[in-house]
């Protein structure tokens, strides 16, 4: 069994059930999936920037992820409808587990100048996402084999009703918010 997931049953759920008094173990928050998404505008004038991402992304990941394409056009940018423009992926289960523990306990910390993550990014639902300026904090990626350093955004989804609810679950996960 994943060590995140072990913690949650055992120790993060009793609590969240205790604090917040719930009446039935459904409507204890949990986390529901966790989607990587590299938005890459230089796709654009190079296709093979993107080719690179959608590996290094699977090596993050474990899982190979969906090229995304352009919703609608835009003249200004040279874009056109279908281009492809950035690559994704959506993580559940013990992949997602795994990740959130990777990232709390390895990549997070080897940010530099971390002095936590906002706790403002939450969405009103109960979603959380957090924006890294640096894919190269994650162990998997080799610094020597990258042609360019790319950002990433992390959205974790909960099944939480409050941002408030949502923050306690987060943080009693190990994820470091600011004081």
């Amino acid at each position: 069994m994943v060590r995140l997931r072990e913690k949650y049953e055992t120790e993060v759920a009793p609590k969240l059930a205790e604090t917040y008094r719930y009446k039935s173990s459904m409507q204890i928050p949990r986390i529901r999936k966790i989607i990587l998404n590299m938005g890459l505008g230089e796709a654009i004038q190079n296709i093979k920037i993107l080719d690179s991402a959608a590996e290094e992304l699977a090596q993050i990941s474990g899982q190979k992820p969906v090229i995304t394409r352009a919703r609608q056009s835009i003249a200004a940018f040279k874009l056109r409808k279908g281009m492809p423009i950035g690559c994704m992926v959506t993580l559940r289960g013990d992949r997602m587990y795994q990740f959130l523990d990777k990232l709390v306990n390895v990549a997070l910390p080897r940010v530099r100048d971390f002095r936590g993550v906002s706790g403002k990014a939450l969405d009103g639902r109960g979603n959380y996402t957090l924006g890294i300026k640096e894919h190269i904090i994650f162990p998997e990626i080799d610094y020597d084999k990258i042609d360019k350093i790319k950002g990433m955004n992390i959205t974790i989804v909960t099944s939480a009703e409050t941002d408030e609810e949502a923050r306690t679950l987060l943080a009693l996960m190990g994820m470091p918010f600011k004081q």
